[in-house]
């Protein structure tokens, strides 16, 4: 069976409008999505109510979690204060704009789903707000596909795609104790595991404005990141009507993030 897997719409409707139609091409069968259905961009209820209206499995993501419980929700840091008065703006504005329905639906969201061999979550298992980068220690990457009990684990929330193949291999834990004679080692061979990041449908960041999602064959374990071009500055348009940043239109139309030097190295977002 072929199945989608999208995440980070952040608002864009006609990013989410684009990415389905070419879903619908693909003759995906099901499709799952691991969350940030809003901020940054200019249409957070259109992209709620569109999910909603298809029931897609949805897992939350941090945004989606920090409109449910408040601003001190976010764990993250910015690189700058400038970046963080822009996170602030931008969450206070979606704030006011989400409708109560659609707020109760983004509280219903889970964690994280799991589906035959596969688990889906925002950000890892662990938290919504850590990056799994494809660089992320071997061992490390490893721990948290095995955490999920799945083969493979799709995320999002870097906004860069990217498949990464963990071998099997043997690995060993020591346990130490206050006397040497009780210590012990405990080996498992782990066999092959995935991490899947769907990249990002509505605010990509990997050096170009399109939309990115995956598509993945449960029975051939083939993956296809695809890459799907709509009008972008139709969004950008948006995102300055509305008054968000209008930086953020900017780096949607780059598909780059931005951030402005450190004022202070040691800042760390206290909301």
């Amino acid at each position: 069976m072929k199945i989608a897997v999208m995440s980070c719409i952040h608002g864009n409707y006609e990013a989410l409008d684009a990415v389905l139609l070419d879903i619908d091409q693909q003759k995906a069968q099901k499709i799952f999505c691991v969350g940030d259905l809003v901020g940054y961009g200019p249409h957070p209820n259109a992209v709620i109510n569109q999910i909603r209206s298809l029931d897609i499995p949805t897992c939350a993501g941090c945004w989606d979690e920090d409109i449910v419980e408040g601003l001190n929700a976010c764990d993250c840091s910015y690189p700058s204060l400038l970046a963080e008065k822009r996170g602030i703006q931008a969450h206070e504005w979606t704030n006011q704009e989400i409708q109560p329905e659609n707020r109760e639906f983004l509280a219903s969201l889970p964690y994280s789903m799991q589906w035959v061999n596969l688990a889906f979550v925002h950000g890892s298992p662990h938290s919504n707000h850590e990056y799994l980068l494809p660089d992320l220690d071997a061992f490390v990457a490893l721990e948290r596909v095995i955490y999920t009990g799945a083969d493979v684990l799709f995320c999002g929330h870097t906004h860069v795609p990217y498949i990464r193949t963990l071998d099997a291999g043997k690995l060993e834990v020591r346990v130490d104790s206050y006397t040497p004679k009780k210590s012990h080692k405990t080996s498992f061979t782990s066999p092959i595991k995935r991490i899947i990041n769907v990249g990002s449908v509505g605010e990509p960041r990997h050096g170009r404005p399109n939309a990115t999602y995956v598509i993945y064959d449960d029975e051939t374990q083939e993956v296809i990141l695809r890459e799907v071009t709509y009008d972008y500055q139709k969004t950008c348009a948006a995102i300055i009507e509305k008054g968000l940043p209008k930086i953020f239109a900017w780096r949607l139309a780059q598909g780059l993030e931005f951030a402005e030097r450190a004022d202070d190295p040691t800042h760390v977002c206290t909301r």
